[in-house]
């Protein structure tokens, strides 16, 4: 019976602020930059594209969390950014149930195992039965600590019984380099960070923590089937805003969102980027929310990290 109250809200009628809580040229950025001009189009009013870096992604994410209750800021923020990161922050900006608002899971990015094209681990076995042979000697390269492929090596760790070392970048490019250069002995970003290196054969993926083979690397083994159960490796991307919304705001910028996620053009787009476009309900953003928060909180307890 919301569609009444729906039809009577008149919006947006000004510019809405759309913040990017990553550096430009990562996976964020670019289903950032792919999503402002389609749901401009939606909505009608343009789109204020506004990158704000910082805390693993949690500067950008406070800007929505504390902007007015309007629908006129909204923030595509990550695992990392709304689960993560205030689980590992002492005092965190804000409290992600408390103070944002879910609109929509935008794309989910695969976090895969990857190596240097000359390492002689050529499969996911291999690795682990290195990292079993040389207990903390074997290194994993991430793009910065807090973030999600960091806790999914930690995951790796925990599930596998090994003693992969973390080495934190400052974000997946740094770890793309240093793989390249074979600085280090494995690697966990962002897919789009590693795919074309992957079909140029510069680097190498073994595995991947999708729970079935992805379809633009058909011959990657996924984690379950490399043996590893349990490791699920995929970097959510949603888009947020402040608590306290109207429900007929939160109803239009989901539907404006979904509709262009689901559309067959913008699906071959970012799977191209290995991107996976999602666009699905606010509740079910709102549960995955509440499920990887029980989950990371888990890991985080078992690899003895601190709050910072």
């Amino acid at each position: 019976m919301a569609t009444p109250a729906i039809a009577q809200v008149t919006y947006p009628t000004q510019p809405i602020r759309f913040t990017i809580p990553f550096a430009p040229g990562g996976s964020n950025d670019l289903a950032a930059r792919l999503t402002a001009p389609r749901m401009a189009a939606r909505l009608g009013q343009p789109f204020m594209i506004e990158t704000r870096s910082g805390a693993g992604g949690m500067t950008g994410v406070d800007v929505a969390a504390k902007a007015p209750d309007d629908g006129y800021t909204i923030a595509l923020g990550t695992t990392g950014a709304i689960v993560i990161g205030p689980s590992l922050t002492r005092n965190p900006p804000f409290v992600t149930g408390r103070d944002l608002a879910p609109i929509t899971l935008a794309i989910n990015v695969q976090v895969p195992i990857v190596v240097p094209a000359q390492s002689p681990y050529r499969s996911l076995q291999d690795l682990l039965a290195g990292a079993k042979a040389q207990p903390g000697k074997i290194t994993f390269g991430s793009s910065g600590t807090g973030g999600m492929p960091h806790m999914a090596g930690e995951l790796l760790n925990q599930v596998a019984e090994v003693q992969i070392v973390h080495v934190p970048y400052r974000g997946g490019g740094p770890v793309g380099t240093a793989l390249l250069q074979a600085e280090e002995d494995m690697g966990m970003s962002d897919m789009s960070v590693f795919l074309a290196h992957h079909r140029a054969g510069t680097m190498r993926i073994p595995a991947v923590g999708s729970a079935q083979r992805l379809p633009y690397l058909p011959d990657v083994p996924t984690l379950a089937q490399s043996g590893i159960t349990g490791v699920e490796t995929s970097n959510r991307h949603g888009l947020v805003t402040a608590a306290g919304e109207p429900e007929a705001i939160l109803y239009r910028l989901n539907a404006a969102a979904a509709a262009f996620l689901q559309d067959p053009e913008v699906v071959k787009t970012l799977n191209q980027q290995g991107i996976d476009p999602v666009g699905n309900s606010r509740a079910a953003l709102a549960a995955l929310i509440t499920a990887d928060k029980a989950r990371w909180s888990e890991v985080i307890r078992r690899a003895n990290i601190w709050p910072e």
